[in-house]
């Protein structure tokens, strides 16, 4: 699913909302959880899962092109850990809420 697509399945459900509002709420939502990443914070949302960033150290890389060796600086990564509920819909479990 896309953005874009997000978006329009948002807005669909929820017809009461302004689309402009629905894109304005999304990006809000992207935005912070960018934001809080950037700064090195954790960001949980119970029942999908928990973003975090990752240090990953400096390292020896290849060009893929000519097979040279090329130095990596350290760096940052995002890291998403998917929640216990997630996991389970994912693998054909039952959806929250659902007799299972």
């Amino acid at each position: 699913m896309t953005k874009s697509e997000l978006i329009a399945s948002l807005a669909s459900a929820n017809p009461h909302l302004r689309l402009q509002d629905v894109e304005r709420i999304v990006a809000t939502i992207f935005d912070e959880i960018s934001a809080a990443l950037a700064r090195g914070d954790r960001v949980e949302l119970r029942g999908f899962g928990a973003f975090s960033p990752r240090k990953r150290d400096a390292r020896t890389g290849r060009n893929p092109r000519t097979g040279e060796a090329v130095p990596v600086d350290d760096k940052a990564v995002p890291y998403f850990k998917p929640g216990k509920e997630l996991r389970e819909l994912v693998n054909g479990g039952p959806l929250q809420g659902e007799a299972g």
